[in-house]
């Protein structure tokens, strides 16, 4: 059996829920799909006198490994838009620790799976632009800001940010990879689904509706195309409220969201052989 959370968004609440679920049910593997921290624009501007990441997550994960020793999860990491890109050599350090595997843009083989993770979303009218890119081309939907723009915890280079594209980068991480056997850990979710939902009914801007499906294009082509076993989303927290649905299909892949905008922690446990029993427990 395995896990997966997304968007905790620094809630120590939901994490312990997660991981006391951990110690009683030892799952195989956990996936973590971004949003995982204190917001990135926040401690930007103001700071995080926690360290939120080294004093809390970091630590909590190394004592459950210390306390399930050989039952010890593989744990498959991936930040997401509202996380600090400052933060990723942090995860990287634990991952030379052996207490998660940091997954952006990576591929890693587990058992008889191809697990790989990709962090970066479409354009959002949100002003943290660490983990943006364009999509399938440099539109910006209504109401959105260029990822260029607002504000990055790093120092970037323009061009590489505005010529490049989520449709490529999968591109690259895949190649002519056989996914009859992948797993895939994104923190978007793809367009017109039922895990892409908005709550931007009847607004406008500039005179202009708003698209109520806010997730990325080049996901969804690459899934109706390349057909991975599953593939696991978050980032839009209200759509499963407003669809009634936190799981979806797009041919023979099977789609999981974990995202929730209510306070439990949403807790999708899945078996890769029996996908159609994927469950989702608010806790």
């Amino acid at each position: 059996m395995f896990f997966f959370v997304t968007d905790l968004h620094g809630k120590k609440d939901r994490y312990k829920k997660l991981f006391q679920k951990i110690l009683e049910e030892k799952p195989a593997a956990v996936f973590l799909g971004g949003d995982l921290l204190p917001s990135g624009l926040k401690t930007l501007l103001h700071g995080d006198s926690e360290n939120f990441v080294q004093d809390f997550l970091i630590e909590q994960f190394t004592l459950i490994k210390r306390k399930l020793a050989g039952k010890y999860p593989r744990v498959f990491v991936i930040l997401g838009n509202d996380d600090s890109l400052a933060e990723e050599e942090a995860f990287i350090e634990a991952e030379l620790k052996g207490i998660w595997d940091y997954m952006h843009n990576k591929k890693i083989v587990f058992g008889k799976y191809s697990i790989y993770g990709y962090s970066c979303v479409p354009p959002t009218p949100f002003l943290f632009k660490d983990w943006e890119r364009y999509d399938i081309s440099r539109y910006v939907d209504p109401g959105c800001v260029p990822p260029e723009e607002g504000y990055h915890s790093y120092p970037f280079n323009e061009d590489e940010v505005i010529y490049n594209t989520i449709q490529n980068d999968i591109d690259l991480l895949v190649a002519n990879d056989d996914l009859s056997a992948a797993i895939f850990l994104f923190h978007s979710p793809p367009y017109q689904t039922k895990l892409d939902r908005a709550a931007l009914d009847n607004m406008m801007f500039n005179h202009v509706p708003l698209d109520v499906n806010t997730g990325s294009i080049a996901i969804k082509n690459f899934i109706e195309l390349k057909q991975p076993l599953i593939s696991l989303h978050g980032h839009i927290h209200e759509s499963a409220r407003l669809t009634g649905s936190w799981k979806d299909t797009i041919n023979n892949t099977f789609l999981f969201s974990a995202a929730h905008d209510g306070p439990e922690l949403a807790l999708v446990r899945f078996d890769p052989e029996n996908r159609k029993e994927a469950t989702r427990e608010l806790i």
